[in-house]
């Protein structure tokens, strides 16, 4: 699955490389704060000495920035897709995650938990489940 990556996103990079000196492909923006995938040998480098790259990067971008392990080809996909959902979307906690033959993900947790990922509007719903159809090529994502 090829991924596109938008001019925005393309600066993103360039100046997380640039700090960092770690290279990635994966950026998006969950919940108004910008998110990189590493691999997950790479991360306490990129996230630098006392979150040093961190604070530069928040500094320059005025925005909250968080630095992900990126999952493993050979770990199981719903492994994956429960880690890197879980690292997303910390602190708030899901209780379990399902995925079908038809890729359909099913995630459900407690009341609250459900009441934060779906979001007003259903808007932190629609960025996850773009984000996780472009890293996983997840086809529906349903939040129960």
């Amino acid at each position: 699955m090829a991924k596109t990556i938008d001019m925005q996103v393309m600066r993103y990079i360039n100046l997380f490389e640039r700090i960092s000196r770690v290279s990635t492909t994966n950026c998006f923006v969950y919940n108004n704060t910008i998110y990189f995938a590493v691999p997950k040998s790479k991360v306490m480098v990129a996230v630098g000495k006392n979150g040093e790259n961190v604070k530069q990067l928040s500094d320059v971008l005025r925005r909250k920035i968080r630095i992900v392990a990126q999952p493993s080809e050979n770990m199981d996909k719903v492994l994956a897709l429960k880690k890197f959902i879980g690292d997303v979307v910390s602190p708030v906690e899901f209780t379990s995650l399902e995925m079908n033959s038809d890729g359909i993900l099913v995630l459900s947790g407690e009341r609250e938990a459900k009441a934060m990922l779906i979001g007003r509007d259903r808007s932190k719903e629609k960025e996850l489940a773009e984000v996780l159809e472009m890293n996983f090529g997840v086809k529906e994502f349903k939040i129960i």
